[in-house]
């Protein structure tokens, strides 16, 4: 397993939050979905999550539309 901390902002508020994971790197879109299912995984609007198929250009697109922004991570 691998320990990311991942710092963002959530509505202009700074966060930070640590997954672990068995990926050996974590890029800052996957960063982001995970961010997305943290956030808004319950919520009953799906129209949250980005498509399956969404490039890491719109999954960080969509992370900045609900509010979700300056994704950094620490490995």
């Amino acid at each position: 397993m691998h320990t990311y901390t991942v710092h963002y902002l959530i509505n202009d508020e700074p966060r930070s939050h640590r997954f672990e994971l068995k990926q050996p790197e974590l890029a800052v879109h996957e960063a982001a979905m995970h961010l997305l299912q943290l956030h808004f995984g319950d919520s009953e609007n799906s129209l949250i999550m980005p498509n399956a198929d969404a490039t890491p250009e719109q999954i960080l697109e969509q992370a900045e539309v609900v509010g979700i922004s300056g994704i950094q991570v620490v490995k």
